[in-house]
């Protein structure tokens, strides 16, 4: 055999990440189409020294991504190699072991994450292995988009003007129709190693059923949710997602963050799915509010990215310097009773709930528990982010933090400080028959929706109707809503002042 003919049958690599999909995969389909055998590979380093260990639930979701993404590589004929260990040791060796002409990837954002990529893009290459890389996770790439100064964005409303002006992301192309798989050399599938091996989900105790319940991970699953959220949910989401109570936000976020959906997929979608119901008078009616309030969500999401790529770490370091001097209290207890639901505020306490139960928190229960923790118990926002990110499916390094300093005011475009919901007018506003809350939290089941918020203020009549007792059956505040939100004003205040007096 020749030289030439030999390097054209040398088999490429697609190394999969947070693009675990086989649909509008740029990495996956430049490697079929350049008519070399591939194979399919995961890396997983259970010790990452330059990024965060995945949290707890991301882990669960991931184990589950991973068996279906095997499984749809299997049915074309071929499968997903899994490798663990560092990641540059682990390609550079794999990639070695089977001869590999290329290695294609789809990139990744956090300043870590591109570090570790440039690296092993420079060994690869030093081996005379091709590295061509795509944007699979974005509409837009942090760097094309700035401002007039040639500056990053520091507000999202400008920044989203700017990412839309004269641009629209190329549309989502189909999965490969047939992909010719590299049979691997003993020496590469001694690299290899299973699924179990990974240890990715929880074993004593199992903590999971409720993950397990509320979740059908991958792929497929990704597609039938995102049909159900634009047949059903779509119409009427400009109003209706702000209800924890009903089914009215995409639950989407999942899929995004693993890359079992591409953004561009569901970008394309909900506009498709608001020109048809146009054009079909039996359909949901789209209105233009829904499909923008929608679309601006995948733009906060964009950026996040943007803000991990120009200011990172997010989760460590407060965009706004001056945060860096606020009297965060230590208090074990009252960070106890938040964690578990049991604050005595039932909306923060039943998106507590839900969170360990199923790995997600409606949106406007995430703002309710973030600021009653930052703001209510003068807790440390990274305190409550680190949380989020072991308990939550959909947590990644963008909007995880950058959610996290928006609520806190530390963060680009964040609410300000003095912003301090109430929990029990967002509860009376959102939940106002206390369908969630009763839901999450059962011992106030029996309690009159007037009384369903404020359970230590129940008439005497109401509670004896309920058979319920204030501080017995359910805590008390932990805090008064009226003090809490005093001394929240009052560190700020003196924030203020030492930033003056510098």
């Amino acid at each position: 055999m020749s030289s030439s003919s030999s390097r054209s049958s040398a088999p490429v690599v697609v190394w999969f990440r947070d693009d675990q999909r086989l649909t509008d995969n740029p990495a996956l389909e430049h490697a079929v189409g350049t008519g070399h055998p591939l194979v399919c590979v995961y890396v997983h380093d259970p010790q990452p020294r330059t990024t965060r260990p995945p949290g707890a639930a991301v882990r669960w979701w991931l184990h589950e991504s991973l068996r279906e993404l095997d499984a749809a590589l299997t049915a074309m004929g071929g499968g997903l190699v899994l490798l663990q260990g560092p990641e540059q040791q682990a390609i550079e060796a794999f990639a070695a072991s089977i001869g590999a002409a290329a290695v294609c990837w789809n990139r990744r954002y956090s300043p870590a994450q591109r570090e570790t990529d440039a690296a092993i893009k420079a060994a690869l290459k030093d081996r005379g292995i091709a590295v061509p890389t795509f944007n699979g996770h974005l509409l837009r790439e942090p760097w094309t988009v700035a401002t007039r100064e040639g500056q990053p964005f520091q507000v999202f409303g400008a920044y989203w003007r700017a990412a839309r002006r004269d641009y629209s992301p190329e549309p989502p192309r189909p999965a490969p129709e047939h992909i010719d798989f590299f049979p691997l050399p003993d020496a590469a599938r001694a690299l290899a190693t299973d699924l179990p091996a990974l240890a990715l989900q929880p074993r004593t105790p199992d903590w999971a059923g409720g993950l397990r319940a509320s979740w059908q991970c991958g792929e497929q699953a990704g597609l039938r949710r995102l049909q159900a959220f634009l047949s059903q949910t779509l119409a009427g989401y400009a109003g209706g997602r702000d209800m924890p109570a009903q089914r009215a936000t995409s639950r989407l976020s999942p899929y995004l963050r693993f890359g079992n959906l591409s953004v561009r997929q569901v970008w394309y979608a909900a506009l498709s799915a608001a020109q048809a119901g146009r054009g079909d008078p039996s359909a949901a009616r789209i209105a233009g509010a829904d499909l923008d309030k929608f679309l601006d969500e995948l733009g906060w999401r964009e950026f996040s990215y943007y803000l991990l790529y120009h200011f990172a770490p997010l989760h460590q370091v407060n965009f706004k310097r001056q945060f860096d001097a606020m009297p965060w209290r230590a208090d074990p207890q009252a960070l106890d009773a938040w964690r578990r639901g049991r604050t005595g505020y039932p909306l923060v306490d039943a998106g507590m709930r839900e969170l360990w139960h199923t790995g997600w928190m409606h949106n406007r229960v995430r703002m309710a528990a973030a600021s009653f923790l930052i703001k209510h118990l003068l807790i440390d926002w990274r305190v409550g982010e680190a949380w989020f990110w072991d308990t939550l499916v959909d947590a990644d390094e963008a909007s995880n933090p950058a959610s996290w300093q928006w609520v806190a005011g530390s963060g680009a475009d964040a609410a300000p400080y003095f912003r301090i919901f109430n929990p029990v007018l967002q509860g009376q506003k959102f939940d106002p028959q206390g369908d969630y809350v009763r839901r999450w939290v059962p011992e106030l089941a029996r309690l009159p929706d007037a009384a369903i918020h404020a359970p230590w203020l129940a008439r005497p009549a109401q509670l004896a109707a309920a058979s319920f007792q204030p501080g017995n059956d359910y805590p008390l505040p932990v805090v008064d809503h009226q003090d809490a939100r005093a001394r929240a004003l009052a560190a700020m205040d003196g924030l203020r002042g030492r930033a003056a007096a510098v």
